[in-house]
């Protein structure tokens, strides 16, 4: 599924982000989501989230749904 709205992703979904430090090379990590950080519904390079763990970045992939 595309990570590029916001309708698609809810806490709990396991997804591939972009970490701001990745962005150059579109290095993607993997984790679960718990907040969603982008209020728009939609955005051209993906929605921003924070995982479990912590990291943020923008979502590429949905995992699992």
């Amino acid at each position: 599924m595309d990570g590029k709205l916001r309708s698609n992703i809810k806490p709990g979904l396991e997804v591939d982000i972009v970490l701001k430090q990745d962005q150059r090379t579109g290095k993607t990590s993997r984790g679960i989501v718990k907040d969603l950080l982008t209020n728009s519904p939609q955005h051209p390079h993906g929605i921003k989230v924070r995982l479990e763990d912590g990291r943020v970045g923008r979502v590429q992939n949905i995992v699992n749904s």
